[in-house]
């Protein structure tokens, strides 16, 4: 029996156009069924994609992709989009190697205007292809669908503007579902709440409410219709005020969730040729109960049962995790220990630290750059910040990491999580070019944890200096704990974690000291004995410390979790040479490229950097290099000699 008849004879935007509007409520209902089947299974972004359905059905109504052009910000309320424009078939594969991507890409389909992942990009990117239109002659509409707290960013004000200096006919719909990925916080989303604030508003408030219910029969009744009476004048004058004082036409609220309203109104919307803001109201998780009471939870979810909504259990001990438990039990130490993030408290971790701190925890929204600069102005206040931000957010950051960070020398800590392959978000979450990035600014400590241990270790140390830290990790399962990754910090210096007077030596990095010991495992199969050496400190380096250690080796491979270019492999080769030492070395690493989406274990395995991979690499090196490994003795470990 096929679950979704009236989906299945949708194969692009002219045969949504020839569905009769009566049965568009019935294929809303199909959409979200199949979304909900799929990342279920999949994962992927569920409360942001059933909060659009009725929106995005009604865009593809009435304007004609990829003629005009439809930008979704960040890109992760697409599915309907995609199952509209022909990827139904397809669909299953979603955020699979090999398969459709969960965020719009141009390699897809002529409708993915622009590829996206991360938010508040979208007007930006409209104007631009407006304009180019303009220049061009070329006919059509261009839409930016923005929403889901992107307006916290702070280019999508900068867009605001410059649509405004221009002039042009840019249409931007507000999809207002009051969420982010955690709940909305700041001017913006509180615009209305201002007038509600003032004492005298409040005493008004409680005085004419208490009057209007004794009136006999008719109070409570009557009081509902002031209610809504009230809510749609304040939506009507002070929401309109925002994007007046920026020149635009403003149409709304109306209900995104009514197909045949949204029809008429983006039916005139066409013909407006000045920028306009449609603002519609939407219901993050809409249709799947669960979602609907915990958006922020279903926001990008792991597979989950469709029956009750229970998320599949992550297993071992993960960084994050680690990294939610360190933090509450050292800010009970240490009352000057606060903590940031930009719309990722759960993501993060933080949400422990926020429940049991709660005045000592800041969600500044969408808005990378505003929170490490915040987190300097409270580090230069005496405070002693932990910025937690996953690593491919933190790219937009990097200026304000350099100018007001590390050149004043602030002692504020910056934690990255989802360092390294992220998984099955693609090319626009890998967490790869971090130590690539960071590395190069002067007077900055890089810190790598292998376990929960060392991580706890690691932040100790990192409050113990009076300057900037980065501690990155991956979205990944610690490593399993020994003494060892316990020992003190050494400025510059990592420690043996597998010493067997071998002559070869592989130096784990971090998150990938897993994949580092299993290959340890696999070599050993094959009769082949290698030091394991955790590097700990990606910057600084003791040089000197790290080349006596060097010395003592035939082979050194080093395996990172991060892009070959610029990494710390490289920084290794430099030593080698600058230290006329005699070792072979072997990088593994990311080559120059775009990761695909895939699990984080495909992704290792297809960049040779899972313990399979790891231990073929070094055993190949060996091979040419001419080094071969003969037992010595039946109780003494393999030893590494020439042919």
């Amino acid at each position: 029996m096929n679950k979704y008849p009236l989906l299945s004879s949708i194969d692009g935007p002219d045969s949504l156009k020839a569905l009769p509007a009566k049965k568009l409520g019935s294929l809303a209902r199909e959409i979200r069924r199949l979304i909900i089947d799929v990342v279920s299974a999949n994962g992927g972004h569920l409360a942001s994609n059933l909060g659009v359905v009725e929106l995005t059905i009604a865009l593809h109504r009435v304007f004609e992709s990829p003629k005009d052009k439809i930008i979704w910000d960040v890109g992760h309320q697409c599915y309907t989009h995609k199952l509209i424009c022909g990827r139904r078939e397809e669909f299953s594969s979603l955020r699979r190697m090999g398969g459709i991507s969960g965020f719009p890409k141009r390699a897809e389909s002529e409708h993915d205007i622009v590829d996206t992942g991360h938010a508040s990009t979208s007007i930006s990117a409209a104007l631009g292809i407006l304009e180019g239109m303009s220049i061009s002659k070329t006919a059509g509409k261009v839409v930016a669908v923005i929403g889901d707290g992107a307006l916290t960013g702070g280019m999508a004000l900068e867009g605001l503007n410059y649509t405004s200096h221009l002039g042009k006919g840019l249409i931007i719909i507000l999809n207002d579902n009051n969420m982010s990925i955690s709940d909305n916080v700041g001017a913006i989303s509180s615009h209305l709440s201002r007038l509600t604030a003032t004492h005298f508003y409040q005493l008004f408030r409680r005085n004419f409410d208490n009057s209007v219910r004794q009136i006999p029969f008719i109070g409570e009744p009557l009081m509902r219709l002031i209610y809504r009476m009230k809510k749609g004048m304040k939506a009507l004058i002070f929401r309109e005020t925002l994007f007046s004082d920026f020149g635009f036409e403003y149409i709304g609220p109306i209900d995104g969730h009514n197909i045949r309203l949204l029809t008429s109104v983006l039916n005139n919307v066409r013909r407006i040729d000045n920028p306009v803001v449609v603002h519609v109201t939407t219901i993050k998780g809409k249709g799947y109960i669960h979602a609907e009471g915990n958006p922020t939870l279903y926001h990008g979810v792991s597979p989950f049962s469709i029956f009750d909504g229970k998320i599949e259990s992550k297993g071992n001990l993960t960084f994050t995790d680690a990294f939610s438990g360190i933090m509450t039990k050292l800010a009970a130490e240490d009352k000057r220990i606060v903590g940031i993030t930009a719309a990722m408290t759960d993501g993060t971790g933080l949400a422990l630290f926020k429940a049991r701190y709660p005045g000592r925890f800041y969600d500044v929204g969408i808005a990378e750059q505003h929170a490490v600069t915040f987190a300097a102005g409270l580090a230069t206040a005496g405070l002693r910040p932990v910025v937690a931000i996953y690593s491919t957010f933190m790219q937009r950051a990097i200026d304000q990491v350099i100018h007001d960070v590390v050149l004043p020398g602030l002692p504020v800590i910056l934690a990255l999580d989802r360092a390294g392959v992220v998984g099955a978000d693609g090319e626009t979450h890998h967490g790869v070019f971090d130590i690539s990035l960071f590395r190069s600014i002067p007077s900055l400590t890089i810190l790598a944890p292998a376990t929960k241990g060392e991580m706890e270790s690691m932040f100790r140390y990192a409050l113990s200096l009076d300057k900037p830290v980065v501690i990155r990790y991956p979205k990944a399962a610690c490593a399993e704990e020994s003494p060892l990754f316990s020992l003190e910090l050494k400025e510059g210096r990592g420690i043996h974690i597998e010493q067997h007077n071998s002559r070869v030596l592989l130096i784990g990095v971090g998150g990938i000291m897993t994949e580092a010991q299993r290959a340890l495992k696999v070599l050993a199969e094959k009769k082949i004995t290698v030091d394991l050496y955790n590097l700990r400190f990606i910057k600084p380096l003791d040089e000197e410390y790290l080349a006596n250690i060097l010395a003592d080796y035939e082979l050194v491979a080093l395996v990172e979790e991060g892009i070959a270019q610029g990494g710390i492999g490289e920084y290794v080769a430099a030593i080698i040479n600058k230290y006329n030492l005699e070792a072979g070395f072997l990088p593994l690493a990311i080559t120059d490229r775009f990761l695909p989406q895939a699990s984080r274990s495909e992704l290792l395995k297809l960049c040779r950097l899972d313990g399979e991979g790891i231990a073929a690499s070094i055993s190949d090196c060996l091979a040419v290099l001419n080094i071969n490994y003969n037992v010595l003795d039946q109780n003494s470990h393999p030893w590494l000699v020439k042919k």
